[in-house]
């Protein structure tokens, strides 16, 4: 193992999660869901705790997991997250609620993505989480600069999918669009970027003020 992975690993292995996050995580990789790895969860929380976040909105609702993580850092939050997969969201729902997670902090939107984040009011959230349908991310980071706050951030979760970004011959639609948004955005004065390689890595975009 390369020390490359080794350091992967640590930083996965030394975050502790908590119990409800622990049994979302089951629960998600039971049915088949890939949720965010503790490393980037633990992210997402600092981000969520050092904006003091009063209103996120995620792409990929899953089960619950990436919504925990930030709620429980942002612990007065309004969470609106949006899924396809309605069944999923009821399991969310659930860890919620034992999680202790008042429902009235919690907005959950069947649908897809690409038809509901058009509704949403811009420059309304502190954070825009987005961790679904890889090769449509240029089209919902777009949509997350919108919907961002000024000061706002937009984070992108798998934004090195699964090691083929880095490596230039990898031409599949996923690892191209994450490819060219990355690129599309260092040069931006509108925003500040950084690739955090943890997990499958995190984009964080931070939509600049005035």
């Amino acid at each position: 193992m390369s020390d490359h992975d080794l350091n992967w690993k640590y930083a996965d292995e030394s975050v502790v999660e908590s119990e409800p996050i622990v049994k979302a995580r089951q629960q998600s990789l039971e049915l088949g869901v890939d949720p965010v790895s503790p490393a980037v969860g633990a992210q997402l929380a600092v981000v969520a705790a050092a904006s003091r976040a009063s209103s996120i909105i995620e792409v990929g609702t899953g089960v619950g997991v990436s919504g925990l993580w930030m709620l429980q850092a942002a612990r007065h939050a309004l969470l609106t997250s949006i899924d396809t997969e309605n069944e999923y969201q009821q399991h969310a729902r659930q860890h919620f609620a034992d999680a202790g997670v008042a429902a009235a902090r919690v907005r959950l939107i069947a649908g897809r993505a690409s038809e509901v984040l058009p509704r949403m009011n811009e420059s309304s959230y502190d954070i825009v989480f987005i961790d679904a349908d890889a090769p449509s991310v240029i089209e919902y980071a777009e949509h997350g600069l919108r919907l961002a706050k000024p000061g706002g951030s937009v984070l992108v979760a798998r934004a090195l999918w699964k090691g083929r970004v880095a490596d230039p011959a990898k031409r599949d639609e996923a690892a191209s669009a994450f490819r060219t948004l990355i690129s599309e955005l260092a040069p931006s004065t509108a925003v500040a970027t950084a690739i955090s390689p943890a997990g499958e890595g995190l984009l964080q975009i931070v939509k600049l003020g005035a």
